[in-house]
């Protein structure tokens, strides 16, 4: 909480139970995230399967303005997930708040010859939209790295050759661009992660991709690991330093 005020940020997104233990001294002086679902990591094997952890009403109760959660997006448990919080998301709207989604690829079916497409721009951009579907106000989604998912997964989805010569290009910026066209061409906002910290090379990492969201067309960035994972002054620089970007009226849509 104490990096998440000094740095300036808008809202500070964490569980429902670390912010339910520091909602009485905090939720009144900086906006509350509640993140209502979470992969719970002790099934042996792991499974990647987000498991409803709270409640709407009790995020409400806390002083929250706002509801997270997580959906992956092609796992076997994803149209539960999907379900699931679709109908929070409507009872967070009643109450007045806002919803947050994470709008993550999860399946083995997304590797494909050694090659990764769990970033791929067309995929990730069809999970944005079935987030905005289901009334997400804000989507959170990685930055693309790649695209062309549809046409490597062999009989998986629909697609369109113009996604890939007319929409979309292998540019940073119009991959990411892709992301924001499928929040209903920018009317639900689009915010990349931070991604996971990998030392020295944070800062740049988080201030290039801040300015590939801005120029795409996005509105922010969430930041974790590569803030809190480090003292709270470096944090704080490393938050100021993407602020900056959103601030800097020189960095304009491409």
């Amino acid at each position: 909480m104490k990096l998440a005020l000094e740095g300036g940020c808008n809202a500070v997104a964490s569980t429902y139970g670390v912010l339910g233990s520091t909602a009485r001294k905090y939720a009144h002086k900086i906006p509350y995230i509640v993140k209502i679902n979470h992969n719970e990591l002790m099934t042996n094997p792991n499974k990647f399967d987000q498991v409803l952890f709270g409640t709407v009403e009790s995020a409400w109760d806390m002083g929250a303005v706002a509801v997270g959660a997580t959906i992956y997006f092609g796992s076997e448990e994803s149209t539960r997930q999907i379900t699931e919080i679709a109908n929070a998301f409507q009872h967070a709207h009643e109450l007045g708040m806002a919803t947050i989604l994470w709008c993550y690829l999860r399946s083995p079916g997304f590797k494909v010859d050694g090659k990764d497409y769990h970033t791929a721009a067309d995929l990730t951009g069809q999970a944005n939209h079935l987030g905005v579907t289901i009334q997400a106000d804000i989507i959170k989604q990685k930055l693309p790295e790649t695209n062309g998912g549809y046409n490597a997964i062999s009989g998986y989805g629909k697609t369109h050759k113009k996604v890939y010569s007319d929409l979309s290009s292998d540019h940073p910026i119009d991959l990411c661009r892709y992301q924001v066209a499928n929040c209903y061409m920018g009317r639900i906002g689009l915010i990349n992660s931070g991604g996971a910290s990998s030392g020295a090379s944070d800062m740049a990492e988080a201030v290039k991709t801040a300015v590939i969201n801005k120029r795409a067309g996005g509105q922010g960035l969430i930041s974790g690991r590569k803030a809190f994972q480090r003292p709270v002054g470096e944090g704080i620089g490393l938050l100021n330093a993407i602020q900056d970007v959103y601030l800097d009226k020189g960095i304009t849509v491409a």
